[in-house]
């Protein structure tokens, strides 16, 4: 069956892996400058989880669903959070340590840990469901559609575990360059089929039937001397429109925008990212290896505005919220920048680096920094009552 039949129902710097050291920033971090806070950043409430994400760094991002927010430590500690209140519904100490980002969906929390297992838990007390086991750890947060778990871990492969019981149904695997950065792409699930980003540079679509590749391209080429100029991971999520467009970043590489059913290109740009980007209305904001903040128009490539404001604070992932855009820095300052003009509006402190892209959910914007602090933010617009 072709691709675009599977589709149509229902398309409605890291550490490096292989070798010591960072990927250092181009260009040294900005020092902040006073600015116009248009915008007021209120704590309505915070909290420690453990011990943050560990000298590791891992990417253990928290999960909204409904009124509750799922947020876990590098040393097994699992926690529900009310969101209006910020009282703590229920802990847990899990029996092996978090590694990935966790994932909150129809009543369970799908997470993975440093020895390669997956874990389906309980939203109403964390009580382990199924545990189930891959090819190696996990740093991506696991992916579900109605019917499948799908998990990319640290060696390239992608596995596809039943979402009731955890047994295995396929596994797709890919060949690793000796060098990549520390972290693996996410994939892009819905139900026909699953969009995987690898170290290599290569986008593959998946048949979540039976795993196998319908098509996959390369990205991003290596170039450069050395190591760390070939590095060309794809890292970030890719993203899917209602409308079939596919939006993909790359280190070293390319930012595409593609037919989902065909991988045609539909436009390009160089540039360089391992973050995940966002689309609101007809723009998509992303953040490159320089962090600068990027707004482009979705349907053409066109730059709308760019901010180096930012410049070297290496910041997170964009979210988006009442018309601003939030990113985290490695100062532990949570800036919002206008979505439609990139001008910077507001900024609070948090506490130490923040590395993981912030929550939102309409109300309040929810941040965590390395160290476990966990806040929630209610935003108001200086000029109104």
């Amino acid at each position: 069956m072709k691709l675009a039949q599977l589709l149509a129902p229902t398309l409605t710097l890291a550490l490096l892996a292989g070798c010591t050291g960072n990927v250092e920033p181009q260009y040294p971090p900005k020092p902040l400058t006073d600015i116009d806070r248009q915008v007021e950043m209120t704590r309505e409430w915070s909290q420690e989880i453990g011990d943050g994400l560990g000298v590791a760094r891992y990417p253990i991002t928290p999960a909204l669903d409904d009124d509750r927010l799922f947020a876990a430590d590098q040393s097994g500690l699992l926690r529900a959070i009310d969101t209006t209140s910020g009282e703590r519904l229920w802990q847990i100490e899990l029996d092996t340590p978090v590694s990935s980002g966790l994932t909150a969906a129809a009543g369970q929390i799908y997470l993975g840990t440093r020895n390669g297992e997956v874990l389906a838990l309980d939203q109403d007390d964390g009580s382990i469901v199924w545990r189930s086991r891959v090819s190696s750890e996990v740093l991506a947060a696991p992916q579900p559609n109605s019917e499948l778990l799908v998990v990319q871990s640290v060696d390239g492969a992608v596995t596809a575990l039943d979402r009731a019981s955890g047994e295995e149904r396929w596994v797709y695997t890919s060949s690793q360059p000796a060098l990549t950065l520390r972290g693996t792409g996410t994939p892009r699930v819905i139900n026909q089929v699953s969009f995987a980003g690898f170290a290599s540079g290569r986008l593959v679509t998946l048949d979540n039937r039976s795993g196998q590749p319908l098509w996959d391209m390369r990205v991003a080429v290596p170039t450069g001397r050395t190591e760390v100029d070939r590095l060309v991971d794809l890292d970030g999520q890719p993203l899917l429109t209602r409308d079939g467009r596919l939006y993909v970043t790359s280190y070293n590489g390319r930012l595409l925008a593609l037919e989902a059913t065909t991988g045609k290109i539909l436009w390009e740009r160089e540039a360089s990212s391992y973050l995940t980007p966002i689309l609101v209305g007809d723009f998509l904001f992303t953040v490159n290896e320089d962090s600068h903040v990027l707004a482009l128009d979705a349907a053409s490539g066109r730059v709308m505005w760019e901010s180096d404001a930012l410049e070297g604070r290496s910041l997170t992932s964009p979210t988006f919220i009442d018309g601003h855009i939030a990113v985290g820095d490695f100062a532990g300052y949570v800036h919002l920048l206008d979505a439609e003009s990139g001008e910077l509006v507001g900024r609070s402190e948090l506490g130490t680096a923040i590395s993981l892209s912030p929550l939102a959910d309409g109300q309040r914007l929810y941040v965590m920094d390395d160290d476990g602090e966990l806040a929630a933010y209610h935003l108001r617009e200086r000029n109104s009552d």
